[in-house]
C-alpha cells in the first residue's frame, strides 16, 4: 500500500498536468489588417535606419512585426528586417517601434518595449522595400 500512493500521486499529477490550460494564442482580431500592415511597412521605410536615405539600393529579407503590443495604454508595433546593399559588410539590422492611436501611426523611441515579444514575418516590408 505504500508503494501505491506515490505511484497515484505521480499519475494525478501528470494527468493535470496535461489537462491544465495551455496559453492563449492571439486571436485573428488581434492581428493587424493587411491595410494597417501596409501603411506599417511605409512608414518604416521613410525612416532613415531603413535607407530612405541612401544612394545606394538596399534590399530587404526576413522582416519580421511583432504586435499589437499593449504597453500602458498604448498599441505598439515592433518592426525589424535585415537590409543589405548600403554597406559593404555584415547586413544592417534595422528597427522601428510604432505607436498606433487614433488610426494614426507614429514613430517612437522605446527599442526596450519590443524585448521578448513573438513576432511574425513581415513579407509585406520585403516586397515594398525591394521593389523601390
Amino acid at each position: 500500500m505504500r508503494r501505491v500512493a506515490p505511484v497515484l500521486a505521480l499519475a494525478l499529477t501528470i494527468t493535470a498536468a496535461l489537462a491544465a490550460p495551455k496559453a492563449a494564442k492571439p486571436a485573428a482580431e488581434d492581428a493587424p489588417s493587411p491595410a494597417l500592415k501596409q501603411r506599417i511597412a511605409a512608414l518604416a521605410l521613410k525612416q532613415v535606419d531603413f535607407g530612405s536615405v541612401s544612394l545606394l539600393p538596399v534590399r530587404f529579407e526576413g522582416s519580421r512585426l511583432a504586435g499589437p503590443i499593449e504597453d500602458g495604454g498604448r498599441t505598439l508595433y515592433c518592426v525589424s528586417s535585415r537590409m543589405s546593399g548600403r554597406t559593404f559588410g555584415k547586413p544592417e539590422r534595422p528597427k522601428a517601434v510604432m505607436r498606433y492611436a487614433a488610426d494614426r501611426l507614429e514613430v517612437i523611441d522605446d527599442d526596450e518595449v519590443c524585448t521578448g515579444h513573438r513576432s511574425q514575418p513581415f513579407p509585406e516590408l520585403d516586397a515594398l522595400g525591394n521593389a523601390r
